[in-house]
């Protein structure tokens, strides 16, 4: 009988189809369990890569179902934005076109891999259906203050043709969809949300996901919220006529604040040179910094550059006039584009003012160590003892941080304060491929909401789609004038578009109540069946979308329709999948397919170069696509394989040798079951309780506590593999005579059942098709996972008698089954055979099996 895993997989697939098992009905008629993948983009085809994260969320859905669980498991299309637009443009179509077509092919490799999604609770994100709501989302945000339209100097993609919020910007200051593509700055109009009136309840949350989050997805967030305690402190400017005020952690250097340091962009820059006669050479300077990457302006690395505005402050400690200075690592939008400078305890300043000639003031002395300004070499930014500050020498530098706030607050010169490195949310895309903006402009009246019995406002898609003249929704007449809805003169449309992460940000909840058309979302539902109960997705998501996501919950949370303080109550971040890429020297990256045995280029027959094993990336064709692996091997061995080649949250290196060796293992069981199926079958006698019998079971039931607990517990996914695979050797080991005696048949056929449910979650076709031929009842999917015999699975124990030196001195019960290491490490562990070798060299070591351990000491 061969194993024939196409028919098997398409034959299950339709009966699963027909029966319904993956849909979830509204009512509640068990205990809910919402499992869901991160949304995914249909820019282009589904590699393994992406499979890997859809296998992991099928598996905790498949295997809670036969738990008893009602599983809430949806699928839907992450449609708008750059990824799709970008791909359209590169194959010469229209987005909606090449987004439509992805979505019905993608659709299609999903069901091929049996991935048991809910597929009447599709949807997808380029839809006026799902699109409106959202625009009644931000509609609501405009009325509360939250969502603003302001002018900002922001990051800009030209590959991109459009804008980019900090967190999709390369550490490197690239692009983070074109890696390759420089980001400059550009100055628009452009709609922001209040993400950071929500920044310490963001921080605040962690709480809750404390132990059910990855610990380094948390710290990746805390540190891009970046909270820092300090003080706000007014400096006057010398001669009246206001004040500059900065933000500043160390309040406790006050005294040692020497120069200021402006960003290049603020305003009061300009206005210093321009009352000094310094405009000339200040402006070089702004024009110059303006040209530099944001991100290297703050690297540590940066030549520290600036120039004298020809403007003075006075520091409101010392009284003593100091100048102000525009330098290039200071940011306009971060804290208030103005910091008092303490050359002495900073190394940015102390490097600044070493180049400029600025004078250096010590206030902190470390213990032990007196610091002399002419001769330091470096900043000291530790803790110390005050000095040069007056009344408050001699405390420490932390107590002064608090005593130097409360006199600047008793004088009206500062504040204690809070201050984050997250900045409001930048949602303005000048692209086409999006969500509109649900706002009219106005000469009259300005920006006027669109109502929301006008909503959606519908993004045309009969529009030629052309990058050559900029936005397209710029030249669309009959879409862009509109009459005004507060005065009913001439208007004209938001030609920005929402940056795809707003979509990403809500659709969880969408998935709960997909069909409803008279609001958003019903709150009875939302309580059913939120929040996500297991989340799974790449760690590349921690510092956009599981911020914005949570960020958008919280809010939906204050509007009354999302239930609790979190969207997701467990996150499982998955490693990326990895290959080696082949680059042609004449026609660059190239496909799997397109290298022969030889390594050369199948098109021009030239070697190719094989690079280094790199993330699955379309753009460096390093990827295998799931349909060339089901023709050839099945769905089943594709998902055994991705999930037993690596821990979960490691990264899997592909290499077609693991695949083959799932397919045999899959193989493997196959010829174990299907020829003995009658014989399972027919195994209807009770087992005895002999010592066949009992081994039978032995290793059943401890497998099924192992598989069980790695599923459920430890996410290791790879080991339950193992341990199934350990079991199906030892079932290949039980001599044929015995699936035949009615006692030892009948253990026979409870290890073939509990292995075809073990099996279920990781390769539920082949499970299906031998559950079936041994006669099983139902489908394998909907039956209830086993209950483990605990007292079966346990291992008979013995005594062994420890000697130290010829006398007994202990005695351990260890496993029937445990070897000489184990037995060794449990002695060596004992507190009593520990007190008679303290302080001798153990000689040597003699075990007698099961029976005695001895220990010769000098």
């Amino acid at each position: 009988m061969k194993y024939k895993p196409q028919e098997i997989e398409r034959k299950w697939q339709r009966r699963w189809d027909e029966a319904g098992v993956s849909r979830c009905p509204d009512e509640l008629s068990a205990p809910k369990y919402y499992c869901l993948e991160m949304f995914p983009y249909p820019s282009g085809r589904i590699h393994m890569g992406h499979v890997r994260v859809y296998t992991i969320g099928d598996l905790l859905a498949r295997f809670k179902r036969m738990q008893g669980f009602q599983v809430l498991h949806p699928i839907g299309w992450d449609a708008f934005g750059l990824p799709a637009e970008n791909a359209a443009h590169r194959h010469g179509t229209h987005p909606a076109k090449w987004t439509w077509e992805n979505i019905a092919f993608m659709r299609g490799q999903l069901k091929e891999m049996g991935i048991s999604y809910d597929w009447d609770r599709e949807f997808a994100t380029c839809s006026p259906g799902y699109y409106r709501w959202e625009q009644l989302f931000f509609l609501w945000m405009l009325r509360d203050g939250l969502a603003y339209r302001k002018r900002a100097t922001l990051n800009w993609c030209g590959e991109c043709q459009t804008v980019l919020a900090n967190e999709q910007v390369n550490g490197d200051g690239t692009c983070f969809i074109h890696d390759q593509t420089p980001v400059a700055q550009k100055e628009l109009d452009q709609w922001f949300l209040g993400i950071t009136k929500y920044a310490e309840e963001l921080l605040s949350g962690h709480g809750e996901l404390e132990g059910r989050w990855p610990a380094n997805i948390l710290e990746m967030q805390r540190n891009w919220i970046g909270r820092s305690e300090g003080a706000e402190i007014r400096f006057p400017l010398d001669g009246g006529g206001g004040d500059v005020t900065v933000f500043t952690t160390r309040p406790d250097t006050l005294f040692g604040a020497t120069f200021m340091s402006m960003a290049p962009e603020h305003p009061m820059v300009m206005e210093f040179a321009k009352r000094t006669g310094r405009e000339r050479e200040v402006r070089e300077f702004v024009d110059r910094v303006a040209g530099q990457d944001r991100i290297a302006r703050t690297s540590e690395d940066l030549v520290k550059e600036g120039v004298f505005t020809g403007g003075y402050c006075v520091n409101p400690a010392t009284g003593n006039r100091i100048p102000v200075y525009a330098a290039n690592f200071v940011l306009y939008d971060y804290g208030t584009g103005a910091v008092m400078a303490v050359p002495a305890h900073d190394q940015r300043d102390f490097e600044f003012a070493r180049t400029y000639g600025l004078p250096v003031a010590v206030v902190v002395q470390p213990a032990g160590e007196t610091l002399d300004p002419a001769t330091m070499t470096a900043a000291h930014e530790g803790p110390g003892r005050l000095v040069g500050s007056g009344a408050f020498d001699g405390v420490s530098s932390e107590e002064g941080k608090r005593a130097i706030t409360r006199h600047l607050e008793g004088k009206g010169m500062g504040r204690g304060t809070v201050q984050y490195r997250l900045r409001d949310w930048g949602v303005s895309r000048q692209r086409y491929w999006g969500c509109p903006i649900p706002v009219v402009h106005c000469e009259a009246c300005g920006i006027v909401p669109v109502p929301e019995k006008d909503l959606p406002v519908v993004l045309p898609e009969d529009l030629p789609y052309t990058r050559e003249r900029g936005n397209p929704l710029a030249g669309a007449e009959h879409w862009l004038r509109v009459p005004c809805p507060s005065c009913g003169k001439p208007g004209r449309r938001e030609t920005d578009t929402f940056d795809t992460f707003v979509e990403s940000s809500w659709y969880f909840l969408r998935y709960i109540d997909p069909k409803n058309d008279r609001a958003p979302l019903d709150p009875e539902k939302m309580r059913r069946f939120a929040p996500v109960d297991q989340y799974v997705g790449g760690v590349e998501h921690a510092c956009m979308h599981l911020i914005y996501a949570r960020f958008f919950h919280k809010y939906l949370r204050d509007k009354g329709l999302a239930p609790g303080n979190e969207p997701f109550e467990r996150l499982l971040s998955q490693g990326m999948v990895c290959m080696q890429t082949a680059e042609c020297p004449k026609h660059g990256w190239r496909y799997p397919e397109e290298v022969d045995e030889k390594g050369t280029c199948r098109q021009c027959g030239e070697a190719v170069d094989v690079g280094r094993s790199m993330k699955m990336s379309k753009s460096k064709r390093n990827v295998v696509e799931p349909s060339s692996l089901i023709e050839r091997y099945g769905a089943d061995t594709a998902r055994l394989f991705i999930l037993f080649a690596a821990p979960p949250e490691k990264d899997l290196d592909w290499n077609e040798q693991g695949v083959e060796g799932a397919f045999r293992f899959l193989n493997r069981i196959h010829r174990l079951v299907a020829p003995r199926a009658k014989a399972i079958a027919d195994a209807t006698a009770a087992w005895d309780g002999s010592g066949e019998v009992r081994a039978i079971r032995q290793v059943t039931h401890r497998t099924l506590i192992k598989v069980t607990g790695d599923i459920e517990d430890r996410s290791h996914f790879n080991t339950a593999i193992s341990a199934v695979m350990e079991m199906v050797n030892f079932l290949y080991l039980v001599p044929e005579a015995a699936w035949g005696r009615p006692a030892s048949a009948a253990a026979l056929r409870e290890a073939v059942e509990i292995l075809l449910h073990m099996l279920s979650p990781f390769a539920p076709h082949l499970g299906e098709e031998l559950w079936e031929r041994i006669g099983g009842e139902g489908l394998l999917c909907s039956r209830p996972w086993p209950a483990a015999d605990v007292d079966v699975a346990r291992e008979e124990e013995i005594e062994v008698v420890v000697q130290v030196n010829g006398k007994v001195r202990s005695k351990l019960t260890v496993g029937a089954g445990a070897g000489e290491d184990e037995v060794r490490e449990r002695v060596m562990a004992d507190p009593k055979v520990r007190e008679y070798t303290a302080g001798g060299e153990i000689r040597k070591t003699v075990y007698v099996p099961g029976k005695l351990f001895s220990i010769v000491v000098s």
